[in-house]
């Protein structure tokens, strides 16, 4: 399971010019799942999300937890993170969950999230053509996977 992980001051995404989630300050997070992944990577990574210290505290440093900010997330799944270019120029996406898989996974980890933070997570739709809108505060971007747990 990867996920990119941008720290916001704001975030949205549309579907048709209507809005599915947004949020204020949080995180933006886009997540991508792929086949081998287990309930053990979603744990795992929700964890590390909930728990991240990215946020400046009254010195300027990243010491404070998304709860600390009482941030919100906004989480769009993202099948184009398990891209493969090593063939060609057309990427392959053989390693991206098929939705049989990936929908479930997704939902559990909206649930999670949601548990984790203690609020109501923010979402785009599953498959859809999404139009991401955000401010990227820092910048500041993270990117995890849970096979490689750096």
């Amino acid at each position: 399971m990867r996920a990119i992980i941008q720290r916001v001051s704001s975030a949205s995404c549309s579907i048709e010019g209507k809005i599915s989630g947004e949020i204020g300050l949080g995180f933006m997070i886009l997540l991508g799942i792929e086949d081998s992944d287990t309930e053990e990577d979603l744990n795992w990574l929700a964890q590390k999300i909930t728990n991240m210290r990215i946020f400046s505290d009254e010195h300027g440093l990243m010491n404070k937890a998304l709860a600390d900010v009482r941030g919100n997330i906004l989480l769009v799944s993202q099948f184009t993170l398990f891209t493969s270019t090593k063939k060609g120029n057309r990427p392959g996406f053989t390693r991206s969950a098929k939705p049989d898989i990936a929908i479930p996974m997704y939902e559990k980890m909206i649930r999670e999230l949601g548990e984790l933070s203690g609020t109501r997570i923010q979402t785009g739709v599953f498959g859809a053509d999404m139009q991401i809108s955000l401010v990227n505060d820092g910048p500041v971007t993270i990117i995890m996977d849970s096979k490689s747990r750096e």
